[in-house]
């Protein structure tokens, strides 16, 4: 009885204290778990100017997680120089309850980002904290196919949620205006699953120059509160 005890409060404090993973895209530097809760990137400061991109897909692409946290709260922001702290919102702040795999698929972006550079950072906000991930990301045309790391675990659900803590780190959104998109995909939809409301549609309008991603990101309207998704 004591060791079962013993066993359960042991496995209790491990979880207070996991991490999450990126299982895709490819993220900057190799993982530390000590260091996951520094800011912006998990111990990292990377520099588009050094740095090796990995391509994603304006048209619709994935980011896929794994948590061992009971519940995590989920923000994906870009930026094309992490020392501005000038960070703008590509997707709906979305709640994962039950840990393991999750992955949001059709991250759709505005087609004039096609050739730009960017600073991918996945925020997971849990029991222990805040914690950051970030990929090195080159946007392109088109859409990805749905890469195998992009999975739904069976227990798990998810629904939008605000967060003031999380919305206060970005300066801008791309949310919202989800009737400008074509794409329909629900914040944790497995193979099978029903289509719903996308969260993250590209605004219907919005500016656009050269020299950066900062002199084109708008923000949008959150259109989130109310709708809880099951897988």
């Amino acid at each position: 009885m004591l060791r079962s005890t013993i066993t359960a409060a042991l496995l209790l404090a491990a979880s207070a204290h996991a991490h999450f993973t990126v299982q895709y895209p490819a993220t900057v530097g190799e993982f530390k778990d000590e260091d996951e809760g520094d800011s912006p990137c998990g111990g990292y400061m990377p520099s588009l100017d050094s740095i090796d991109t990995v391509d994603f897909h304006v048209g619709g692409d994935a980011i896929a997680t794994k948590s061992t946290h009971p519940q995590t709260t989920w923000l994906y922001r870009i930026t094309d120089d992490i020392s501005k702290n000038n960070w703008t919102q590509v997707y709906g702040i979305v709640q994962q309850s039950g840990p393991g795999d999750y992955c949001t698929k059709d991250i759709i972006l505005p087609s004039e980002y096609v050739g730009q550079r960017a600073i991918l950072s996945i925020v997971g906000s849990g029991i222990d904290g805040v914690l950051y991930q970030c990929s090195a990301v080159r946007f392109v045309n088109g859409t990805v196919d749905t890469p195998s790391a992009c999975v739904n675990g069976s227990s798990i659900t998810a629904s939008y949620t605000d967060d003031s803590a999380l919305s206060s780190m970005v300066s801008s959104s791309l949310v919202g205006d989800a009737d400008s998109s074509s794409s329909s995909e629900t914040p944790a939809s497995s193979t099978t699953s029903t289509p719903s409301e996308t969260p993250n549609a590209a605004p219907s309008s919005h500016a656009f120059a050269t020299g950066g991603l900062g002199a084109f990101l708008t923000a949008g309207v959150m259109m989130l509160a109310g709708f809880t998704f099951m897988i």
